[in-house]
């Protein structure tokens, strides 16, 4: 008896060791993608203007990029109205950066296997100082566009943030960790456009409006780096770390395939595969991650021309309801979602994408604001809580030296789904009208519901 409480008291001050470093590390994790946010959004309300800025200039550039807008804006037939060009050309500089975090994300996944996440998230966090500076500097649109062409290659903190929740032992302190990583997302995406916006409206005669946001992301950038560098414990152990760079590169290449991404590719080829039950639920994971993402990303896309096409929204309006979006989010993943405990998270989901599709047909079918911010209220809940959920449900697939490549696949399942969403989704909404595209879109939620059938082996206690 004395001996089997010696060890049961071993056991509960080990569990207690676990507990504190879990909580420092989803500390950090959060701070430190909470920096990186608030200066990836900066630029988010000024892209319009961004582009009318450049729009009067002679850039080659900008000029071949206007010339596809145009053919696109002609094959679904969408007005020639300013306001509408500006969000097609901004929505084709997002896909080119959805593209990009397509093809690195699994690249910097699978690196952090090898030389561990803290290495990696200090390489990629200078590099999108480097994009930050460039952007500072720019006076051209190519100089604009390479800014965003770096950033769109070196944003890999997301998918290594989530891969150090994803190295916690303990499935409760991974399930608060991702929910701390949905709240980092709504409070960067929240503040950080009220920020960049301030910024560029406070900003002085002499230099160009953008200046003042492009600093102070090159700031906040800088500030990450220092509490990365300084506070930032490394969570992936020498011992569990992959014994050769190159094999992951390898595996991480097949995933430039879509079908091999699909697959999890890079997991089957390595010395220690999960199960088949487990391939087989992480391939479905994927596949309701990606669907999700590409309905959800193309309807909140086209929520721009909706509001004013129907509604006569200004700028500053749709900068309005985007942060009552945030606030909502917020309040939803602080007060609700990192209180679902483990094995819960499959009906929390359900529960989610089944409010999505009443969500978007309100939204759709609205003829007054009223009947809009219902709907908003029911989108937030569901985006304040799927993505951390699945995001969960994956972390829990791999050993300890496959979770950077699996978060890296996830990232660039969801990348991907971003890059073509939008494209789909805006041209259903011009070719077949607003109340066609929303409702055909929310039915489309059928299909992750009835994916989410399929996932076997899963706890439901």
């Amino acid at each position: 008896r004395k001996e089997f409480n010696q060890k049961g008291a071993m056991s509960s001050e080990t569990g207690s060791e676990e507990a504190v470093g879990s909580s420092r590390v989803i500390k950090s994790v959060f701070f430190a993608l909470l920096l990186d946010l608030l200066g990836f959004t900066l630029i988010l309300p000024l892209l319009p203007s961004i582009l009318d800025h450049y729009g009067q200039t002679e850039d080659g550039v900008y000029q071949s990029l206007q010339s596809i807008v145009d053919w696109f804006r002609e094959a679904v037939g969408v007005p020639m109205e300013t306001k509408y060009n500006s969000v097609l050309f901004g929505g084709l500089i997002g896909s080119l950066f959805s593209l990009l975090q397509f093809v690195s994300s699994p690249l910097t996944g699978a690196a952090s296997d090898h030389y561990g996440r803290k290495p990696l998230l200090i390489l990629t966090t200078l590099g999108l100082m480097s994009s930050y500076a460039v952007w500072a500097v720019s006076r051209s649109f190519s100089m604009f566009l390479l800014s965003r062409v770096i950033g769109g290659i070196c944003k890999g903190n997301v998918s290594l943030c989530t891969a150090m929740i994803a190295d916690l032992p303990c499935p409760k302190a991974r399930n608060k960790g991702m929910m701390m990583v949905g709240i980092a997302f709504s409070l960067g995406f929240t503040v950080g456009p009220l920020m960049g916006a301030y910024f560029a409206i406070n900003s002085s005669k002499e230099e160009v409006f953008y200046h003042g946001p492009a600093v102070l992301a090159l700031v906040f950038s800088a500030a990450d780096l220092l509490f990365i560098i300084v506070m930032l414990p490394e969570t992936l152990p020498k011992q569990n770390k992959v014994y050769s760079v190159t094999s992951g590169i390898q595996e991480s290449g097949d995933l430039l395939n879509p079908v091999a991404l699909f697959h999890f590719s890079a997991l089957t080829r390595t010395e220690d595969p999960p199960s088949k039950e487990k391939m087989q639920n992480l391939k479905v994971l994927g596949l309701i991650y990606f669907t999700y993402l590409f309905l959800f990303s193309g309807l909140e896309f086209t929520l721009s021309f909706l509001t004013h096409q129907r509604f006569q929204f200004t700028s500053m309006q749709q900068g309005k309801m985007f942060f009552f979006m945030g606030i909502t989010m917020a309040l939803i993943q602080g007060g609700y979602a990192r209180r679902i405990k483990p094995g819960h998270h499959i009906r929390t989901v359900r529960l989610a994408i089944i409010l999505l599709i009443p969500a978007f047909a309100l939204i759709g079918l609205a003829w007054n604001l009223k009947m809009v911010y219902i709907g908003l209220i029911l989108y937030s809940f569901a985006a304040a809580i799927v993505v951390p959920c699945l995001t969960t449900l994956v972390s829990d697939h791999g050993s300890a030296n496959q979770k950077g490549t699996v978060m890296g696949i996830l990232r660039s399942l969801g990348a991907l789904a971003r890059a073509l969403g939008p494209i789909v989704a805006s041209s259903v909404y011009w070719i077949a009208g607003a109340e066609t595209c929303f409702i055909i879109s929310s039915t489309s939620f059928i299909i992750p519901l009835v994916l989410l059938r399929r996932l076997g082996g899963l706890k439901q206690e």
